[in-house]
């Protein structure tokens, strides 16, 4: 009997049309009667996606399952969407999770992927190496679990995530979970939210000042608030990270409860019809909100609110929603000083989170880069049982949270977690790293997040007791490329995964990020301040935590610090581990952490020693970064004019490097760099990327067509931001030019013989 067959009757009608839809477009795919680019929607739509393929093995060494379809041996990897392992993403609105829905999640990941279950910074959960052949039935277990993988990737409303102490936490509002439960199945699948250009993501806080939902950075952001007794939300719209982040603006200060859910529909309509269709680049809420100024985008919202028909799901929850209560498995008790294990006053302490409700804690899991396998999930499954129930929640820092514990429960609890290895404190410090899934799975990424997180913890934890308390309570967040999926941006020290070819070889790096803040719901976003190879990085963080804490003034923040010494300052202290010469190149900097494979350009023709000469391009992008730098400097300082100068500047500096390559006399004008730049690179597809195409080229574009008549903060930030994506996007195609150059050399040495 199928699995289709078992489940008859046990899935809920919609869910089981939808999947079966799925299924029959997945067959004709499979012989060619539907067309990829259409397909690719769909399965995206139902949370499936491609993955870096690497030979069934994981950069950190974990043998996965074996595929079911061999490599093509001309190719060495997969030639088709069916001979190649992929990813699926299920969808867990608020990080809500039942016992029930654990069991089946660990089941999925042990028959189906690596028995591995992966948490997301969306409170997702995500498979890997999964075959698509197998995505219908793994939904249709998840279906009959409660469980939808719909809209999970897609240009559509992506999983609605809250705090995950929304209800126990002692400073909130009021308890978000039902208002993010209700949006999130009043929005999917609805058909005002088809449309879109790309994704929309949404989040809710009960807190102002926490971190919580970190509303400041989404398409969409609810903080809770009680105003003369009635309940609502300071509404933010425009919000987003990616490779340029973007602060969300105030929407309206104040919307009642009763019109959440018809704003939001009104500003999906909206989005879906002004929103950019055609540039992938520019198509998230915050281009829009950006061109049209909030306040008018307020208008077209509230003129669209207007025409909307009546919908009697607006307002039918909020009567559960006042009387919300989750089903307690025990009654309140406290420890009452009974004896507790060793390691417990650790973990006690940065894992425990005594809730509103005397009597009760909220326990945090850590899952070191947010795993763990489908043994330890139907573990935990049972302690969930014996221990809170079905009150378990994931969270943006891949964790999980056992809710409503008794407090005389503790010892006991944190004794069985350690059991099977999940006994680890740290929550919320410094080795609660988040990193993306980077080089492992990743097609984007580019260098070895998770293996660099993962190496800094095991660091960290080794002198975690030594540490000043200052330094312990800092964030690190990894991303493997420039998109911030790791929200890098959002870190007191980030990284985020570049490469730079030093001499033949391509070595790892990662750009350090100061000054991002956590707390305030994403209050600001941290700026790059130099590139350094990964293998480098633990030096940068020891270095930069040790004058910390020598020079910090009294209980001054680590935001505060870095603002009163200045980029400058902050960039000194890493310059000589940024500066690596072809001279100094050894095996370990062209290796990644926890990778072996060797980063390399290949030969650039026998007896020529490269790696001694550095050539007027390297200078030229040289030359760039320190003008970008200087932007920062200059943004510091509040000199927004001169920022913007400088940030424009390197862009057109490295332009006319890269010109010069193909040009060398090109005229030092502004004008004719620009024209030749998108004659010579960009309409030739040079300076480009695969996945993004050529949106850091019109940048520059925009930037050189449209200079500015007055500065604003927000726009210099942003500019600066996409000056250093630019240049980034110059080293990469420089790698192009050089490898041209190389071949053309080949094929007249080859042609003399």
């Amino acid at each position: 009997m199928t699995w289709k067959e078992k489940l008859a009757g046990k899935m809920p009608r919609a869910l089981a049309d939808e999947i079966d839809v799925y299924e029959t477009q997945l067959e004709l795919r499979k012989i060619g009667k539907i067309d990829e680019k259409l397909f690719a929607e769909t399965r995206l739509r139902r949370g499936a996606y491609g993955q870096r393929y690497d030979n069934g093995q994981r950069h950190d060494g974990v043998k996965t399952q074996q595929l079911k379809f061999p490599a093509s041996p001309l190719t060495k990897g997969p030639e088709t969407l069916w001979d190649a392992p992929g990813m699926q993403r299920i969808k867990i609105p608020f990080g809500g999770l039942t016992s029930a829905q654990l069991d089946t999640l660990a089941d999925c990941a042990e028959e189906y992927s690596d028995s591995i279950l992966h948490v997301t910074t969306r409170q997702d959960f995500q498979l890997h190496f999964v075959h698509i052949e197998d995505t219908p039935t793994i939904m249709r277990r998840l279906a009959a679990a409660g469980i939808t993988t719909r809209e999970a990737c897609g240009n559509a409303v992506r999983n609605v995530t809250a705090c995950p102490l929304a209800g126990v936490c002692r400073t909130e509002a009021f308890d978000v979970t039902p208002y993010a439960k209700a949006i999130a199945y009043f929005l999917l699948g609805h058909p005002d939210t088809q449309d879109f250009g790309r994704k929309f993501k949404i989040a809710f806080s009960g807190c102002e000042q926490e971190a919580c939902g970190l509303v400041n950075m989404h398409d969409m952001g609810a903080l809770a608030l009680i105003r003369n007794g009635k309940r609502g939300f300071r509404l933010y719209v425009g919000g987003g990270l990616g490779p340029v982040p973007y602060q969300a603006k105030v929407f309206a200060d104040f919307v009642p409860e009763e019109e959440l859910l018809p704003i939001a529909q009104a500003i999906a309509r909206v989005f879906a019809r002004l929103g950019e269709k055609q540039n992938r680049a520019r198509a998230r809420i915050k281009f829009l909100v950006a061109k049209l100024g909030v306040d008018e985008f307020k208008r077209l919202v509230m003129e669209e609110r207007k025409i909307l028909p009546n919908d009697p799901r607006w307002t039918a929850f909020i009567p559960d929603a006042h009387g919300f209560k989750e089903t307690l498995l025990k009654s309140p008790a406290s420890l009452n000083g009974q004896s507790k294990p060793e390691g417990y006053a650790a973990w006690a302490e940065t894992n425990v989170y005594h809730q509103l409700q005397p009597g009760y804690a909220a326990v945090t899991i850590s899952l070191p880069i947010g795993d763990l396998t489908s043994s330890q999930a139907r573990r935990l499954a049972d302690l969930a049982r014996k221990y809170c129930g079905d009150n378990i929640r994931t969270t943006v820092e891949q964790n999980l949270v056992f809710r409503w514990v008794a407090e005389k429960d503790l010892p006991e609890l944190y004794r069985e977690l350690k059991a099977i290895g999940l006994g680890d404190f740290g929550a919320g410090t410094i080795l609660d790293i988040v990193a993306c899934p980077g080089t492992d799975t990743c097609k984007l990424g580019i260098a070895s997040s998770r293996g660099l997180a993962r190496e800094l913890r095991q660091r960290l934890a080794a002198q975690y007791f030594n540490l000043d308390a200052a330094v312990k309570g800092l964030h690190i967040k990894v991303s493997g490329c420039f998109n911030s999926c790791g929200q890098h941006h959002l870190a007191d020290i980030g990284f985020y995964g570049n490469s730079r070819t030093i001499g033949n070889r391509k070595v790892p790096h990662f750009q350090v990020l100061l000054g991002g803040k956590w707390r305030d719901n994403a209050g600001s976003y941290g700026l790059a301040i130099g590139s350094v190879p990964s293998k480098n990085v633990p030096a940068v963080v020891e270095r930069i935590t040790q004058r910390f804490v020598k020079e910090r003034r009294g209980n001054e923040s680590f935001q505060d610090f870095i603002t009163r010494i200045g980029k400058a300052e902050s960039r000194k202290m890493i310059e000589d581990l940024m500066e690596v010469t072809a001279y100094e190149l050894s095996p370990e900097l062209y290796s990644d952490w926890g990778d072996p494979r060797e980063f390399t350009m290949g030969d650039m023709g026998m007896g020529e020693c490269a790696g001694e000469v550095v050539s007027r391009l390297d200078f030229d992008l040289q030359a760039a970064e320190r003008l970008c730098f200087e932007a920062q400097l200059k943004l510091e300082a509040k000199d927004l004019a001169k920022a913007d100068e400088l940030a424009y500047k390197s862009m057109l500096q490295a332009a006319q490097g890269l010109v010069k390559e193909l040009w060398y006399d090109v005229p030092n004008d502004p004008d004719v760099i620009a024209k030749e730049f998108r004659a010579r690179l960009f309409e030739p597809k040079l300076f480009w990327d695969r996945f993004v195409g050529g949106k850091f080229a019109q940048d520059f574009f925009r930037r050189h067509e449209n200079p500015p008549t007055r500065y604003e903060c927000d726009e210099v930030h942003r500019l600066i931001e996409e000056s250093q994506l630019f240049i980034e996007a110059a080293h990469a195609c420089a790698d192009k030019l050089r490898e041209q150059k190389a071949a053309q050399m080949g094929a007249l040495v080859g042609g003399s013989k």
